[in-house]
């Protein structure tokens, strides 16, 4: 078990070492770069193609590097906004890693670049744990996932300097509660911003794109508890108050509080022993905004 852990924080300390570097070398080329983390299906690929477009309209220079396992479709995809595109292929990986990040940068991330958007694998587990020198990370979630999603992955909600929702002109039909979302992603990450956004009509596109152009122009981000580089490493916030309860610490709490609650809530109470508040309607909600 020691073995497993020790070998695991080897891999992720070298990644961290990788992201580092890479990070430093684009922010000498001027470049940003924005890692996006989701389930699938949520909606992240037409979101970005809409943000890239965006910025073609508005002559910024964007490009973006798309990861799948396998297929090359959604850079097929997202080409159509007229930006660079590339695509990383991970043969089986769940995540990509800061390596994969560079070596597909090599000889083609065009000169002018200012913003590159990574698409990353979609799985909110383990792309959260590895920094892709990525100065801005946006976690998206679509109205159909469900309101506790943020508490059942703490790491990657509470690692986000941006939260984006997906689908919102969904919500009224999936009856999406957004004010139980807003709640549990702040007792996760306290303070964090949440843009609504929907692809379709072109709601909170521009929102997105202005969030990572003010990282560009060096505006400071939103600190999460569980920063994903090197300003704030997980293990460093806990460091800050020097007992391991800092603010990493809190977001591991507020998941491990849901997952007694949820426990709770199957197996009922001596007063309430078929456990019959199990069911109980979620208020429908307007879109968010």
């Amino acid at each position: 078990m020691c073995r497993s852990v020790d070998v695991k924080q080897a891999v992720l300390a070298k990644n961290d070492d990788l992201a580092a570097a890479l990070r430093g070398d684009l922010a000498r080329q001027g470049v940003t770069v924005v890692n996006l983390l989701s389930s699938p299906g949520s909606g992240k690929t037409e979101l970005l193609g809409r943000v890239l477009a965006r910025a073609v309209e508005r002559d910024v220079p964007v490009a973006a590097l798309t990861a799948d396992l396998a297929t090359e479709n959604d850079a097929r995809r997202l080409a159509r906004s007229g930006a660079p595109v590339q695509q990383v292929l991970t043969d089986g990986l769940c995540h990509l890693e800061a390596g994969q990040v560079r070596r597909r940068l090599e000889g083609w991330l065009p000169a002018r670049t200012q913003v590159l958007f990574v698409e990353n694998v979609g799985n909110l587990v383990c792309p959260a744990s590895y920094d892709l020198g990525e100065t801005l990370r946006i976690v998206l979630m679509a109205v159909t996932e469900g309101e506790d999603k943020p508490l059942k992955y703490p790491t990657a909600f509470g690692s986000a300097h941006l939260v984006v929702v997906t689908k919102t002109d969904l919500a009224e039909a999936a009856g999406f509660d957004e004010a139980a979302f807003r709640a549990n992603v702040h007792r996760v990450n306290p303070g964090v911003e949440i843009v609504g956004t929907c692809a379709r009509t072109g709601d909170g596109v521009g929102t997105v794109l202005e969030r990572a152009l003010a990282t560009r122009d060096a505006a400071p981000p939103h600190r999460p508890p569980l920063a994903p580089h090197p300003h704030g490493h997980q293990h460093d916030d806990d460091r800050d108050r020097g007992d391991g309860h800092g603010p990493a610490h809190e977001a591991q709490e507020a998941y491990q509080a849901h997952e007694a609650n949820e426990a709770h809530t199957v197996h009922g109470t001596a007063g309430d022993a078929r456990g019959d508040h199990l069911a109980h309607p979620r208020p429908a909600a307007a879109p968010a905004s």
